[in-house]
């Protein structure tokens, strides 16, 4: 096999691996809890459920530059075969925690999944630089977009895999990791190899902890913005949250300042001069923050409305709701090398410009529907969703990556990254905020009269109205119905007639359905606009660039000349400091 196609099997196993785990886990929380011995909706184990459940992901936000950096000083080949091996490690410990370890095996599980994260952001950093080592300009969007395919495939995968293996053994979600991370372990040890050179500079230990303090306290920030604080439903007036927010913005300013004096630098700043790469990188931002609670509310939409009110029962709505998500994954999983295809040949800027304006007319056609939608309707914006995502992933990524200089590949990768993994936790933190918020102004009435319809003493009906709006949303989001969550002094007495109205499938959808849509819909308008923004910056990108070519004219990669050229060739940054290992 020609070794670039090595490197691309590779590397998409790597991709396969990654996003499997990050599915999985989240369709098998319930098992998980359950094997535990853990309540999530019991008072306190909120924070549990939130960092089983964003841990992984902060770990990702604050280590990807670093990584990147390292592996352009110490090899790319090298440190991508350790996060495999990482990954693996950290697969097993995750196994081997014990049932009915309660809360401690939560803590346990929460650090095992933040050492499966450095070893996914290894993974992540240097697939795309080795792929981008590997294959000419005229390859890239190709390639790239089939390695895309890795990661959308393998949550989808995650989904079906989860349903069928949680409920047969919660540890068996980890032990399918192992194979992957082994045999892509070994394969990387015998078959990959450094192409590129290796550059002995110091490491900017200054700027790693300006980057990784700030990023560290704006993702907790963020995170813990959804923790309820005294009176209030959500956390934003929380001392800690805002001091997480002041002390880690102002890190990060610090970060800039220290970088651009800084003789050798943790990343670049520099590279934010070239058009393509600031724009696109910003673009990519607008993508993630617009896009990643929304397809979080629309789950729990499916988990929590749609599925019970058509017969199908709280403990099996995550994997039917994988299911329903189909068409956006065949959305993207269709259309990811074609925008890669059509990108190596025509450039980035058309393509990322129309998938994202597609992603914006699919989350605005999704205002449209009620919340017991038809199916089809539903199901035909979904697939849209998918081919705009598709055609703006592989165009926007190209695009990033042939402007960066080879020394500056893995580091300009975990930059990408960041943007990507920081755009998503904010996300989470603000659409989940305006829903819950609305959510909480009128679900009290709607589970009042709800209540008093089936029959329900008022004392009762009004103790139900008052359950914790996150509470609600987060039990459906996990397979339980909210019902059963009530004590067993309340349950008890509940009217037979009443109880079972209570406990049925429809009383719940129909309970909040009126009232989530209308956060949803709020959500809907500000991420639409979030991406037409996107989709501006993407046409703001100028035209096909490489470095070290410059912009370039389609197929033939003539020069063209004139000021754009010019200017961005006098701006390209000095790297002359560099030196060969």
């Amino acid at each position: 096999m020609e070794y670039k196609w090595t490197v691309l099997v590779n590397t998409t196993l790597g991709g396969l691996m990654g996003s499997i785990n990050m599915t999985i886990v989240l369709i098998s929380l319930p098992t998980i809890f359950r094997g535990l011995n853990i309540d999530p909706t019991a008072p306190g184990e909120f924070i549990m459920l939130l960092w089983v459940m964003m841990g992984y992901s902060i770990v990702l936000a604050t280590l990807l530059v670093t990584f990147g950096r390292l592996s352009d000083m110490y090899g790319r080949t090298r440190l991508y075969t350790i996060g495999f091996i990482i990954f693996a490690a950290g697969s097993v410990l995750s196994s081997i925690i014990p049932d009915g370890s309660g809360n401690n095996g939560a803590e346990m599980l929460i650090a095992f999944r933040m050492i499966q994260a450095v070893g996914g952001g290894l993974l992540m950093v240097n697939s795309t630089a080795l792929i981008t080592d590997s294959f000419g300009p005229t390859e890239r969007g190709r390639a790239l977009g089939i390695n895309q395919i890795s990661f959308i495939s393998g949550s989808l995968i995650g989904l079906i895999a989860g349903g069928l293996l949680a409920s047969s053994n919660w540890h068996l979600v980890f032990i399918v990791n192992i194979p992957f991370a082994v045999a892509g372990s070994l394969w990387s040890v015998f078959k990959l190899k450094q192409t590129t050179k290796r550059m002995k500079v110091p490491m900017d230990v200054v700027g790693n902890a300006g980057l990784g303090g700030g990023l560290v306290l704006v993702s907790l920030g963020f995170t813990y913005a959804l923790v309820p604080y005294g009176t209030s439903s959500m956390g934003w007036d929380s001392p800690w949250v805002l001091g997480s927010f002041i002390v880690g913005t102002a890190l990060l300013f610090i970060f800039v300042f220290i970088e651009l004096k800084a003789r050798y630098p943790l990343f670049d700043l520099h590279l934010f001069r070239i058009k393509p790469f600031s724009y696109g990188n910003f673009a990519n931002f607008m993508s993630s923050l617009g896009r990643g609670a929304i397809m979080f509310l629309v789950v729990i939409w499916l988990q929590g409305i749609y599925l019970p009110l058509h017969g199908f029962n709280y403990s099996s709505t995550p994997f039917w709701a994988g299911i329903y998500m189909l068409p956006m994954m065949v959305g993207f999983i269709a259309l990811g090398p074609i925008g890669g295809a059509l990108t190596d040949k025509y450039g980035a800027r058309t393509f990322a410009t129309v998938g994202m304006i597609i992603v914006a007319v699919s989350l605005y056609l999704l205002t449209l529907l009620p919340y017991n939608f038809n199916l089809w309707e539903f199901e035909a914006i979904l697939l849209l969703n998918g081919i705009g995502s598709g055609l703006f992933a592989a165009p926007n990524m190209t695009a990033v990556m042939n402007s960066l200089p080879e020394e500056s590949r893995g580091a300009g990768s975990g930059m990408r990254t960041t943007f990507n993994n920081i755009g998503q936790t904010i996300s989470m933190a603000i659409f989940f905020s305006i829903a819950i918020t609305i959510f909480s102004q009128n679900l009290p009435s709607s589970l009042l009269q709800t209540s008093l319809s089936i029959g329900l003493p008022t004392p009762l009906a009004t103790a139900i109205s008052k359950i914790p709006p996150s509470g609600a949303l987060f039990a459906a989001f996990l397979g339980i119905n909210p019902a059963t969550s009530f004590p067993s002094s309340m349950l008890n007495l509940i009217p037979p007639s009443a109880l079972r109205a209570l406990t049925s499938l429809t009383f719940f959808p129909n309970a909040i359905g009126p009232s989530f849509m209308i956060g949803l819909k709020d959500s809907l308008y500000i991420a639409t606009i979030i991406t037409l923004i996107g989709a501006v910056l993407s046409a703001m990108s100028g035209g096909r660039y490489v470095h070290g070519e410059g912009y370039t004219n389609g197929k033939d990669k003539t020069k063209l000349s004139g000021s754009e050229h010019r200017e961005s060739t006098s701006k390209a940054p000095d790297n002359s400091h560099w030196s060969k290992k």
